[in-house]
C-alpha cells in the first residue's frame, strides 16, 4: 500500500510512529515534499517538490539475514530504478548513496524501533542541491525528462519487494552478489572518516558475508568497516 501526502517533516519520522502503532509491512509513505528530511548522522537532507521522498518498512523475523544489510537490498532496487533512466553510469556506494559518474543522485536511511526497519529512501528526480561540497545531479539533468516522482514510487515498490523476497528466500548471498557487480569495483581508491573521527585510506577490496566494507591498506592488511563515511579518490 502506498500513501501519499503533500507535505511532512519526514517520511521516515512518520514510518517509525506507524511502525509502533502496528502498520504492516509492504507499507509505503511517499511525500510531496519534506521539511525536515533527514540524512545519515543526522544531516539535513534538503527536499523541495519534484522529488521522491518515500519510507517503507521491513519486520524482521528469525532466520533472516542481519537487519542492517536491508541497506543493500534498498540499494539494488534503487539501482534499478535509476540506472536505465540515466545518460552517466550509476553506481552503488557503501553504504547507502547511489552515484551517476560520481555524483549524488539517491541516499538511503535505515532506522529501527522494535522488530521494524524503516527503510527512507530520497531520489533527485527534478531538481537537485546547489552550492555542496559535493557533486550532485538529479534524473532530469540526466536527460531522463519525462521522470516523474509518482510513477518511480510505483516501480520502486516494485523492486524493493523483488529484492526483499530474495532477501528472505535465498539469504543475502546473492543480494550481495548483485550489489558488487553494480558498485565502485575492487581497487577504487577511498578515505573513510569513521563515526570516532578516524581517518581511513585504502581502497575497497569487497563486502564481507555480514555486508561490511572490507577496504584494503596500504601495508596489504584488510580492515572491515562496519559504519562511516565514503570518500571516493
Amino acid at each position: 500500500m502506498i500513501r501519499f501526502v503533500p507535505e511532512t517533516g519526514s517520511t521516515n519520522a512518520d514510518m517509525l510512529a506507524l511502525a509502533e502503532q502496528g502498520a504492516p509491512e509492504d507499507s509505503w509513505l511517499r511525500a510531496g515534499r519534506q521539511t525536515g528530511g533527514r540524512g545519515r548522522m543526522g544531516r539535513n537532507w534538503e527536499s523541495p517538490a519534484g522529488n521522491l521522498y518515500c519510507s517503507t518498512l521491513v519486520r524482521v523475523t528469525a532466520g533472516n539475514p542481519p537487519a542492517h544489510t536491508l541497506a543493500l537490498v534498498a540499494a539494488n532496487a534503487v539501482h534499478a530504478l535509476v540506472a536505465p533512466l540515466c545518460t552517466g553510469s550509476a553506481r552503488i556506494k557503501w553504504p547507502n548513496d547511489i552515484l551517476v559518474d560520481g555524483a549524488k543522485i539517491a541516499g538511503i536511511l535505515l532506522e529501527r524501533v522494535g522488530d521494524a526497519v524503516v527503510v527512507g529512501i530520497g531520489v533527485n528526480v527534478a531538481g537537485h542541491p546547489e552550492g555542496l561540497d559535493r557533486p550532485v545531479t538529479s534524473l532530469i539533468a540526466q536527460g531522463a525528462s519525462d521522470a516523474e516522482a509518482g510513477a518511480l514510487m510505483e516501480r520502486l515498490a516494485a523492486l524493493f519487494a523483488h529484492w526483499l523476497a530474495i532477501w528472505r528466500a535465498q539469504g543475502l548471498d546473492p543480494v550481495r552478489s548483485h550489489w558488487l557487480l553494480n558498485a565502485h569495483p575492487t581497487g577504487t581508491a577511498m578515505r573513510v572518516l569513521q563515526p570516532d573521527g578516524e581517518q581511513v585510506d585504502g581502497t575497497f577490496d569487497t563486502l564481507d558475508r555480514q555486508g561490511m566494507l572490507i577496504l584494503r591498506l596500504a601495508n596489504g592488511e584488510s580492515r572491515a568497516i562496519h559504519a562511516g563515511d565514503i570518500i571516493l579518490n
